[in-house]
């Protein structure tokens, strides 16, 4: 019989909110892989047990290579678990190859529910938790992380990204300027941890206090885009998004005809509202 691939959620602050299950897989597990293998000791001791098989290594570094391992551990019938350095597992953390895998093999797949990074911050956040999407973690250059936010411009559904504490600045500039200035967002810095803190306001705002400075672990919610018709896109805002896509590489043909799309509108209105822009010298 082939084995079972556990994927185990571990706290992303405070050590009480492990699952009750958390300690049992890891004491009984066959094979412990671990994205740190240092925080997992932190965190054994932590819950008081030892874990009696074998502990790997298993992060971004080497989890092409490793992947294959763990398969032919689980083809012989080991129990492997997966834990990551906080909250689930493949969720922006290693664990998708090794499930992918794992279900190509038609191996069992489980999981010890934990806490989320992206669940608590969206429900602290006070902005519409019906409907919702996770982008992770923004590109680091400023061009491309510009280009994947407009992607989204339009989006209805409420945003969820992590982001590293030394350029979430940036991140909020680029986001206030691609959503707009005014469109809601919360900050959610070091979930459950002693210095938690939910800072909620118009994404320029918050994008100034980041400016200040800001430490620990980021996910950022942003709300979704307001649904608008054709006549409420002024001549205005057709040039800001046609500015905001030429910043981000597109020619301006190409950003003018997907602006029309966007707005509902024929080419000819944006292409006017540009030149007349363009010659008002704005």
């Amino acid at each position: 019989m082939t084995g079972t691939l556990v994927l185990a959620g571990t706290p992303i602050g405070d050590i009480a909110d492990a699952p009750p299950r958390l300690a049992e897989e890891l004491a009984g597990a066959d094979v412990v892989a671990a994205e740190d293998t240092r925080r997992l000791r932190r965190l054994t001791q932590a819950l008081g047990v030892t874990p009696k098989g074998r502990v790997v290594s298993y992060f971004e570094g080497n989890e092409s290579a490793r992947t294959p391992e763990l398969v032919q551990e689980l083809v012989g019938g080991a129990r492997v678990l997966l834990v990551t350095d906080a909250g689930m597992p493949s969720v922006s953390d290693p664990g998708y190859r090794l499930v992918a895998a794992a279900v190509e093999q038609d191996i069992r797949v489980t999981a010890v529910p934990g806490p989320s990074a992206v669940l608590t911050a969206l429900a602290l956040s006070g902005l519409p938790v019906d409907r919702f999407c996770f982008e992770g973690f923004l590109p680091r250059k400023a061009g491309e992380r510009l280009s994947r936010l407009r992607e989204v411009e339009a989006e209805r559904r409420t945003l969820v990204y992590f982001e590293a504490p030394h350029r979430l600045d940036d991140t909020l500039a680029a986001m206030a300027e691609v959503f707009g200035a005014d469109r809601r967002a919360a900050v959610c810095r070091e979930l459950t941890k002693t210095y938690e803190e939910v800072r909620r306001g118009p994404l320029a705002e918050l994008a100034r206090w980041a400016a200040e400075g800001v430490r620990g672990e980021i996910t950022v919610v942003v709300e979704g885009a307001p649904e608008t018709g054709p006549e409420e896109l002024d001549a205005a805002e057709l040039v800001r998004r046609v500015r905001v896509r030429e910043e981000a590489g597109e020619r301006r043909k190409e950003a003018i005809a997907a602006v029309a799309v966007e707005a509902g509108l024929p080419k000819r209105v944006v292409f006017d509202a540009v030149v007349a822009a363009k010659r008002g010298g704005e």
